[in-house]
């Protein structure tokens, strides 16, 4: 398998990092954390790629022909699953510190308490 795959997921998580690290409010690290997730999609999907592979599905499959590993598109699904509920999560966790301060900046909110 060439290495492209590999290096988009590797560009994903690079351009993620850098929006999360340089980024002065809530909402676009949110959006720069779901990029950085992405990457691994890509990543477990060229995990599982195969050649000429077949759908995980026996019944009526060629004889001799490999078939994809169906663990890696089950955890690929989870991985959605999870990105999507910790992209929940940060975006409330934002609401409600927009709510309490007026604003969606990190340095904003260093003096909010409990």
């Amino acid at each position: 398998m060439a290495p492209y795959p590999y290096a988009v997921a590797g560009v994903l998580f690079v351009a993620g990092l850098y929006g999360i690290v340089s980024s002065r409010n809530y909402i676009h690290m949110a959006v720069c954390l779901t990029v950085m997730q992405s990457s691994t999609y890509v990543t477990l999907i060229c995990v599982g790629y195969l050649n000429n592979g077949q759908p995980p599905i026996t019944q009526g499959a060629q004889p001799g022909k490999p078939l994809v590993d169906p663990v890696v598109q089950a955890l690929t699904l989870t991985d959605v699953v999870v990105s999507v509920v910790v992209l929940a999560l940060v975006l409330a966790l934002a609401l409600q510190a927009h709510r309490r301060t007026g604003s969606v900046d990190p340095d904003r909110l260093r003096g909010m308490r409990g």
